[in-house]
Protein backbone atom coordinates (compact mmCIF):
# COMPACT_ATOMS: atom_id res chain seq x y z
CA UNK A 1 0.00 0.00 0.00
CA UNK A 2 2.75 2.38 0.92
CA UNK A 3 4.63 1.50 -2.24
CA UNK A 4 1.66 2.29 -4.51
CA UNK A 5 1.11 5.56 -2.67
CA UNK A 6 4.73 6.56 -3.25
CA UNK A 7 4.49 5.53 -6.93
CA UNK A 8 1.31 7.63 -7.41
CA UNK A 9 2.96 10.60 -5.66
CA UNK A 10 6.03 10.42 -7.91
CA UNK A 11 3.88 10.15 -11.07
CA UNK A 12 1.76 13.13 -10.00
CA UNK A 13 4.88 15.21 -9.39
CA UNK A 14 6.26 14.28 -12.82
CA UNK A 15 3.05 15.08 -14.68
CA UNK A 16 2.37 18.30 -12.78
CA UNK A 17 5.20 19.99 -14.74
CA UNK A 18 4.04 18.63 -18.08
CA UNK A 19 2.03 21.82 -18.82
CA UNK A 20 4.99 24.23 -18.53
CA UNK A 21 6.71 25.10 -21.81
CA UNK A 22 10.44 25.32 -22.11
CA UNK A 23 11.58 28.64 -20.70
CA UNK A 24 12.46 31.30 -23.26
CA UNK A 25 15.66 33.33 -22.94
CA UNK A 26 13.59 36.38 -21.90
CA UNK A 27 11.90 34.34 -19.17
CA UNK A 28 15.21 33.32 -17.72
CA UNK A 29 16.37 36.95 -17.36
CA UNK A 30 13.39 38.75 -15.82
CA UNK A 31 10.81 36.03 -15.31
CA UNK A 32 8.03 37.67 -17.41
CA UNK A 33 7.10 37.15 -21.04
CA UNK A 34 4.36 39.31 -22.54
CA UNK A 35 2.56 38.25 -25.70
CA UNK A 36 0.87 41.38 -27.07
CA UNK A 37 -1.90 41.41 -29.62
CA UNK A 38 -0.98 43.66 -32.61
CA UNK A 39 -4.47 45.16 -32.52
CA UNK A 40 -3.63 46.93 -29.27
CA UNK A 41 -1.24 49.23 -31.17
CA UNK A 42 -3.96 50.03 -33.72
CA UNK A 43 -6.41 50.78 -30.91
CA UNK A 44 -3.90 53.01 -29.09
CA UNK A 45 -3.18 55.00 -32.28
CA UNK A 46 -6.90 55.49 -32.91
CA UNK A 47 -7.43 56.69 -29.34
CA UNK A 48 -4.56 59.16 -29.74
CA UNK A 49 -6.12 60.53 -32.94
CA UNK A 50 -9.52 60.97 -31.28
CA UNK A 51 -8.06 62.66 -28.20
CA UNK A 52 -6.02 65.04 -30.36
CA UNK A 53 -9.08 65.93 -32.45
CA UNK A 54 -11.10 66.57 -29.29
CA UNK A 55 -8.38 68.77 -27.76
CA UNK A 56 -7.97 70.61 -31.06
CA UNK A 57 -11.69 71.40 -31.13
CA UNK A 58 -11.60 72.55 -27.51
CA UNK A 59 -8.57 74.75 -28.13
CA UNK A 60 -10.20 76.34 -31.17
CA UNK A 61 -12.34 78.66 -29.04
CA UNK A 62 -10.58 80.77 -26.42
CA UNK A 63 -11.25 83.97 -24.52
CA UNK A 64 -9.99 86.95 -26.49
CA UNK A 65 -11.06 90.26 -28.03
CA UNK A 66 -13.01 91.64 -30.98
CA UNK A 67 -13.63 95.16 -32.18
CA UNK A 68 -17.20 96.48 -32.23
CA UNK A 69 -17.06 98.38 -35.51
CA UNK A 70 -20.65 99.22 -36.37
CA UNK A 71 -24.16 99.25 -34.91
CA UNK A 72 -26.57 100.69 -37.46
CA UNK A 73 -30.01 100.23 -38.96
CA UNK A 74 -28.77 101.11 -42.47
CA UNK A 75 -28.33 97.77 -44.25
CA UNK A 76 -26.55 99.18 -47.32
CA UNK A 77 -24.03 101.06 -45.17
CA UNK A 78 -23.37 97.93 -43.11
CA UNK A 79 -22.66 95.85 -46.22
CA UNK A 80 -20.40 98.61 -47.58
CA UNK A 81 -18.34 98.68 -44.36
CA UNK A 82 -18.17 94.89 -44.26
CA UNK A 83 -16.87 94.80 -47.85
CA UNK A 84 -14.23 97.44 -47.04
CA UNK A 85 -13.08 95.47 -44.00
CA UNK A 86 -12.79 92.27 -46.05
CA UNK A 87 -10.85 94.07 -48.75
CA UNK A 88 -8.50 96.01 -46.48
CA UNK A 89 -7.88 93.28 -43.87
CA UNK A 90 -8.13 89.85 -45.55
CA UNK A 91 -6.21 88.23 -42.67
CA UNK A 92 -9.03 89.01 -40.19
CA UNK A 93 -12.69 88.09 -40.22
CA UNK A 94 -15.69 90.43 -39.84
CA UNK A 95 -18.77 89.09 -38.03
CA UNK A 96 -22.08 90.60 -39.07
CA UNK A 97 -25.54 89.85 -37.72
CA UNK A 98 -28.98 91.35 -37.50
CA UNK A 99 -30.35 92.19 -34.05
CA UNK A 100 -33.69 93.85 -34.70
CA UNK A 101 -33.65 96.73 -35.72
CA UNK A 102 -29.86 97.01 -35.86
CA UNK A 103 -27.10 95.41 -37.88
CA UNK A 104 -23.91 94.88 -35.90
CA UNK A 105 -20.42 94.26 -37.18
CA UNK A 106 -17.67 92.91 -34.97
CA UNK A 107 -14.21 92.45 -36.35
CA UNK A 108 -11.26 90.14 -35.78
CA UNK A 109 -10.03 87.38 -33.51
CA UNK A 110 -7.42 88.95 -31.23
CA UNK A 111 -5.74 87.13 -28.37
CA UNK A 112 -4.54 90.34 -26.67
CA UNK A 113 -5.57 93.98 -26.49
CA UNK A 114 -2.19 94.98 -27.90
CA UNK A 115 -2.82 92.86 -30.99
CA UNK A 116 -6.16 94.62 -31.60
CA UNK A 117 -4.99 98.21 -31.04
CA UNK A 118 -3.42 98.88 -34.49
CA UNK A 119 -6.58 97.59 -36.20
CA UNK A 120 -8.78 99.74 -33.94
CA UNK A 121 -6.86 102.89 -34.88
CA UNK A 122 -6.83 102.12 -38.59
CA UNK A 123 -10.55 101.24 -38.75
CA UNK A 124 -11.41 104.35 -36.76
CA UNK A 125 -9.56 106.54 -39.26
CA UNK A 126 -11.15 104.59 -42.14
CA UNK A 127 -14.60 105.45 -40.73
CA UNK A 128 -13.80 109.13 -40.22
CA UNK A 129 -12.83 108.99 -36.53
CA UNK A 130 -15.70 106.77 -35.38
CA UNK A 131 -15.50 105.18 -31.95
CA UNK A 132 -14.38 101.56 -32.21
CA UNK A 133 -14.77 99.58 -29.01
CA UNK A 134 -12.67 96.65 -27.85
CA UNK A 135 -14.87 93.94 -26.36
CA UNK A 136 -13.98 90.73 -24.56
CA UNK A 137 -15.42 87.72 -26.35
CA UNK A 138 -14.85 84.05 -27.15
CA UNK A 139 -12.81 83.98 -30.34
CA UNK A 140 -11.76 81.41 -32.92
CA UNK A 141 -8.08 80.57 -33.22
CA UNK A 142 -6.22 78.80 -36.00
CA UNK A 143 -5.45 75.21 -34.95
CA UNK A 144 -3.59 74.06 -38.07
CA UNK A 145 -0.31 73.74 -36.15
CA UNK A 146 -1.90 72.38 -32.99
CA UNK A 147 0.31 70.60 -30.45
CA UNK A 148 -1.75 68.84 -27.73
CA UNK A 149 1.29 68.76 -25.44
CA UNK A 150 1.21 72.58 -25.31
CA UNK A 151 -1.95 72.38 -23.15
CA UNK A 152 -0.15 70.60 -20.30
Amino acid sequence: MKGSFILIFILCCNFSFAQMPDPLPAQKENGVVVFKDYRLDILANKETELNTAFLKQQARNIQGYRLMVLNTSDKNYAFKIRAELLQKFPEQKPYMWFANPYIRIKFGNFKTKEEAEPYRKEISSMLGGANIYLISETIEVNTDNFDPDSLQ
